[in-house]
């Protein structure tokens, strides 16, 4: 009967056998032991102490599916040491150590080298690997991780997605690709959750820090100021000035005495009335031309941007305004002023506002139309993770007006849907 139950029992596949393995391992082994098993099961093709294991490998590599899976096999091993790493503390710093083996493994012109066949297949889809989407999303996860995202603004040779770290709206995007296994997608929310909450108590100190110190400032000497409080470094890669003014703009009174999350309540509130889709598209252009400077819009951007609200879903003009109708507009909005998608990532209205009317009025834009329809919130994280991605290997240098505008809209979420309350700086003069 013990035959029968056995023959029964479904067999497990080469994958999952291979996933348990380094499952049971990363529970038992330090991770020093377990990123020298990583480099001989899959660099070196040889030596792995578990032959059993090392068949699998071999199995696997030379399957007729090899080239289509082994990316998000050798994905899914790595990221399950990862997972339990990130859990502790004391093993983070062993996440960069194992994703720099694959990259001298990219940059090795001998490393296909080997005498078996099944060990040179091993070691070219290793290397495919190493040249893969999957393996981008580990190297910018090593930059969240690593604290890389706080180098000093001199760093200007640098390729801008060390900076990844400092955006958290960006992980969703940058860090998880359609392959990624359920626990990295679980694993990278809760870093991003994190390094929000933190980026906002920052954003908090620093701000209170600087006015008690204009404050104290008026009553003490310099020197007398910096032995009563104590210092606190801008979070940000943005200068005080202008610090203070994407604060101000964000958190206090925007235009007369409403702020922005006051004017887009109100045009919620105003919606909820509105007969017709078309009387929604004419209020919505209404709604968002005061944040354009009035000398640049009459020129043609008023235009533009009245011809594209009025052209989306023409054919529903007359139709009572819906959920639907509110998040394709917005969208389709997005699209018009930040970048279509990664097949289109033309930007040239994004860099001409940016040009015109600056990276605080133009991040204000897109938050007004955030505010009122939050369903499109992440359809700009999106927008904006594709021009990450685009400008990726370009320096900080040469993409300055990108930094710039990333860290306005870090300012923008996260006073206005984060736990960063600045609205008494609107009262500081």
């Amino acid at each position: 009967m013990a035959i029968l139950a056995d023959r029964d029992k479904p067999a497990q596949s080469d994958e999952q056998e291979l996933y348990q393995h380094l499952l049971k391992l990363v529970k038992s082994e330090s991770p020093t032991r377990l990123i020298e098993r990583v480099r001989t099961l899959f660099i070196d093709g040889v030596g792995y102490p578990d032959p059993e294991i090392s068949q699998l490998i071999e199995k696997i590599a030379t399957s007729k599916q090899a080239e289509q899976e082994f990316n998000s096999i050798l994905n899914r091993c790595l990221h399950i040491l990862i997972n339990h790493w990130q859990m502790e503390s004391k093993s983070q710093a062993s996440v960069p150590e194992l994703v720099k083996l694959f990259e001298e493994v990219s940059s090795s012109s001998t490393y296909r080298l080997a005498q078996s066949r099944s060990t040179r297949k091993l070691r070219s889809l290793v290397q495919q690997f190493s040249h893969s989407e999957q393996y981008l999303h580990l190297q910018r996860l090593v930059q969240v991780v690593d604290g890389q995202n706080h180098l000093p603004v001199q760093e200007k040779s640098r390729p801008l997605g060390t900076l990844i770290g400092r955006y958290p709206y960006l992980y969703a995007h940058s860090l998880i690709g359609e392959s990624s296994a359920y626990e990295h997608q679980q694993t990278v929310l809760q870093i991003q959750a994190e390094k929000q909450r933190q980026y906002e108590v920052d954003l908090s100190r620093y701000v209170t820090y600087k006015v008690r110190q204009a404050q104290l400032s008026r009553q003490l000497s310099a020197s007398k100021c910096q032995r009563v409080i104590q210092p606190v470094q801008n979070p940000t890669l943005l200068s005080d000035r202008e610090l203070y003014v994407a604060v101000k703009q964000f958190a206090g009174q925007a235009e007369g005495s409403y702020t922005y999350r006051d004017l887009a309540q109100n045009f919620i509130t105003h919606s909820s009335q509105t007969l017709t889709f078309r009387d929604f598209k004419d209020d919505l252009y209404e709604y968002l031309i005061p944040t354009i400077d009035a000398e640049y819009g009459k020129r043609l951007f008023n235009d533009k941007l009245y011809q594209q609200i009025k052209e989306t879903l023409p054919q529903s003009d007359s139709q009572k305004l819906n959920d639907f109708l509110i998040v394709r507009t917005c969208s389709q909005l997005l699209n018009f002023l930040v970048v279509e998608s990664i097949h289109k990532p033309n930007h040239y209205v994004l860099i001409d506002l940016l040009s015109n009317i600056g990276p605080v009025f133009v991040m204000a834009l897109l938050l007004k139309i955030v505010l009122v329809c939050r369903k499109v919130k992440p359809y700009l994280e999106k927008r904006f993770s594709i021009l990450f991605n685009h400008y990726d290997s370009y320096t900080h240098d040469t993409v300055q007006w990108l930094i710039q505008t990333l860290e306005n809209l870090n300012v923008a979420f996260s006073t206005n849907f984060g736990s960063a309350d600045l609205s008494f700086l609107s009262k500081v003069s």
